[in-house]
């Protein structure tokens, strides 16, 4: 498992509020000790409101605001798209201008989502991961409005490629990173897909009507 994607994980398994052991995550993860240890010194120090220490256990903690200024999704996408495109430039002044932006933005960045659910921002991944999504974007957003089915071409961390039909519940923004969580017919389950993963995303004439369990309020990380 690449580092980026162990990170990932982490916070999916924080996202509950509750107390975590390192031990716990490490054998989740199946790696050492140690390793979750480093891992959380990163995501501290990437700005992501994780609190606790060694021996005791950590948490993410409520993330700050940035007054005065209110983004609307759309103006986020447009924001890290321009940070993503500079930050893949060639002009090293541009990129260094970028990579600094991006601190910045991500040190005050409030939550974002689509749907009414919480999330927590993230601040690992780099810009070419980001600008690799972008364009999946709109069929998404369009579908979750209008509870239409997607069908998606994915690569999962392990690399494998598989082809299944969702119905798209909401996107969370976790800092240069877009995950959409959906009900995955595939595996009559929710699943949640990293928007830089997908390959392909085609919305299917085939509309769908929420149902006991399979919504995003049933939704549990």
């Amino acid at each position: 498992m690449r580092r980026s994607d162990r990170l990932f994980d982490i916070i999916q398994i924080l996202r509950d509020g509750k107390l975590h052991r390192a031990q716990d995550i490490a054998d989740r993860l199946e790696v050492s000790t140690r390793t979750i240890y480093r891992d959380m010194d990163t995501l501290m120090a990437s700005g992501i409101p994780v609190e606790g220490e060694r021996g005791v256990g950590y948490m993410i903690t409520e993330a700050i605001t940035l007054p005065p200024l209110t983004l609307t999704v759309e103006e986020l996408e447009a924001l890290n798209l321009g940070m993503a495109i500079v930050g893949e430039a060639a002009d090293p002044d541009l990129k260094a201008a970028a990579l600094s932006l991006a601190d910045k933005v991500d040190a005050v960045l409030p939550t974002q989502t689509v749907a009414d659910a919480d999330a927590w921002k993230f601040a690992v991944y780099p810009f070419a991961d980001a600008a690799r999504g972008f364009a999946h974007m709109p069929t998404l957003r369009a579908a979750i409005r209008a509870k239409q089915k997607i069908r998606l071409t994915y690569t999962s961390k392990e690399n494998q490629v598989t082809t299944r039909t969702i119905r798209p519940l909401h996107m969370e923004y976790w800092g240069r990173i877009w995950t959409i969580t959906a009900w995955c017919e595939m595996r009559n389950a929710f699943r949640v897909f990293r928007v830089d993963l997908i390959q392909t995303a085609e919305a299917l004439p085939e509309m769908f009507v929420d149902e006991p369990g399979k919504t995003i309020a049933d939704y549990v990380p």
